[in-house]
């Protein structure tokens, strides 16, 4: 068995919440645009935990966790139809060099939710760090952006 073949996704659990928010924390200090706010985290976090209107899909049991992605259902402004939207992707630092791509995996169970649910999948890259890289993964996963995201008057990563 090869160290891809044993690296899985799975969808996290409320045992998972502690973890999940480590990284979570983790991922705002490097991507987050202003001060991470714990308890807004947790209201996204933990229904996703429970698989209500929401998954939070991740790779790992120690901690902490190597990688995790929050998808949540909701409607996309203006309309009422839902879509799958991407909340958070995030690979921890001690596990981005390895040749196993974490990143790839995630976005693969996003693309399987996506489907399994019958409804878009809207995903991307919010980030000043390494966003060139980011986003030719995002184009090899999922085909040519609907789009950009601009930042005027601040960057991520600077809370």
């Amino acid at each position: 068995m090869t160290e891809t073949e044993s690296i899985t996704v799975r969808a996290g659990t409320p045992d998972d919440v502690h973890r999940i928010m480590g990284l979570a924390l983790l991922a705002c200090e490097e991507n987050g645009l202003g001060k991470p706010n714990p308890e807004k985290l947790l209201r996204d976090i933990w229904p996703s935990l429970h698989c209500e209107r929401g998954i939070v899909g991740v790779i790992g049991d120690s901690d902490p966790l190597e990688a995790a992605i929050l998808l949540r259902i909701e409607p996309m402004f203006p309309s009422d139809d839902d879509c799958l939207l991407e909340r958070a992707i995030f690979v921890h630092p001690d596990y981005r060099k390895s040749k196993v791509g974490r990143a790839k995996l995630l976005c693969d169970f996003a693309k399987k939710a996506a489907v399994g649910l019958d409804m878009p999948l809207v995903i991307g890259v919010l980030s000043n760090d390494r966003t060139e890289a980011k986003s030719r993964l995002y184009m090899r996963q999922f085909g040519d952006p609907a789009g950009v995201y601009f930042i005027y008057n601040g960057k991520t990563g600077s809370a």
